[in-house]
């Protein structure tokens, strides 16, 4: 693999803190564009059973940060390290003698990038959580659902991936970009709370100028209105439909052979039911893909609801190599792409730990083979 085929963040050296969730998958990001990881995992560490995918692109050591000697093989691995993601609870890095402090000491240049449910801070700090406990808090979870039905968990891509992850990476770019002026590191407090929180902006404005109703279900964007739902076939499979500007409602209709002056707007309180009513009946009178055929090449705003299986044989997913296949596993290629940068597939993490002192001498010896990162 050559310098330019490596990604933008080539010559950035991150060592991760083996956890699950969030840390495990920021690091994978920053694999994906280009930066050397080293994923240190305690003895005896449960694998997890995603690794062929969440953890590709690693190298493994095995460290007891409780044992003097791995601390200090630790330490001297933060020395050399750009980045650090440290996934626990607050107060047990400190514990173990590897906290920002200890660490920055050794290299003031390091972003410690610090990922938690519920931040380093707060009554709650100390307490455990998964993804449905932070997105319950953030207001989140309340608005998915339908009207006069529960809060639907969205799987945990809304709190662990976009709150937690996403927004720690972004952390991680942006304390890299300013230590080039500044010449000094960062410690990132990263919280799904925080992020999920973030993630809402949209809706807490609307909610601001009354655009939106704290009911779930009935606004234009949580299945509220019948031009954005989701409507059953005839072979018990779904179709997705987001018409809601009157160009692509207006095609929609003709799609459907639905003559549009019989029914009331989508948007009427009044004429919902009855447009929900007539798009429900038209739906299920084919199948999921004779209704895809139908609407491929329109403006409609409607696609098939694809399984996880059926999402890579999509065309459009497919003539852009979204999901890619390696020794038998479909996995999302890495994201986004890069012109002058490009991107590869990283390899799977190798099945045997490699010593610290092997990693450590390579970021050594390598240092000033590098392209000069952030």
């Amino acid at each position: 693999m050559t310098d330019s085929a490596r990604g933008p963040l080539r010559g950035i050296s991150v060592l991760e803190l083996a956890g699950i969730g969030p840390g495990p998958y920021a690091a994978m990001l920053l694999a994906d564009l280009g930066a050397e990881v080293v994923r240190v995992e305690r003895p005896g560490q449960a694998r997890d059973v995603a690794e062929p995918v969440i953890l590709r692109g690693r190298r493994r050591v095995v460290l007891d940060l409780k044992v003097a000697a791995d601390r200090d093989a630790f330490l001297a691995l933060c020395e050399r390290a750009d980045v650090l993601i440290e996934p626990y609870r607050p107060g047990v890095a400190e514990r173990l003698g590897v906290g920002p402090d200890i660490c920055r000491q050794r290299n003031p240049r390091l972003v410690y990038a610090r990922m938690t449910g519920w931040g380093q801070e707060g009554p709650w700090a100390q307490a455990a959580g998964h993804d449905i406990t932070y997105i319950a808090v953030t207001g989140a979870l309340h608005g998915i659902g339908r009207a006069d039905g529960p809060p639907q968990p969205p799987i945990n891509l809304l709190g662990d991936f976009a709150g937690g992850s996403l927004f720690l990476v972004v952390g991680v770019l942006a304390a890299l970009l300013e230590r080039e002026s500044s010449g000094q590191g960062d410690v990132i407090d990263a919280a799904i709370v925080d992020g999920t929180a973030h993630l809402t902006t949209y809706v807490l404005g609307q909610l601001a100028h009354g655009l939106w109703n704290e009911r779930r279900g009935r606004n234009r964007l949580d299945t509220g209105q019948p031009n954005y739902d989701v409507y059953a076939t005839a072979d018990g499979h779904w179709m997705a439909v987001g018409a809601l500007e009157p160009r692509f409602y207006a095609e929609l209709l003709r799609v459907l052979e639905i003559d549009a002056a019989a029914l009331p707007p989508p948007n009427d309180p009044a004429g919902m039911a009855q447009v929900r009513a007539v798009l429900s009946t038209r739906f299920a009178e084919r199948t999921r893909d004779e209704w895809a055929a139908a609407f491929a090449g329109t403006d409609a705003c409607v696609s098939p609801v694809l399984t996880w299986n059926e999402a890579r044989a999509n065309p459009q997913l497919a003539a852009r190599g979204t999901l890619v296949e390696r020794d038998g596993v479909w996995q999302p290629a890495p994201a986004p792409r890069f012109t002058r940068n490009p991107l590869e597939l990283p390899d799977a993490p190798p099945a045997d730990p490699e010593g610290a002192l092997a990693v450590l001498s390579d970021w050594v010896m390598g240092a000033a083979a590098r392209p000069s990162g952030p």
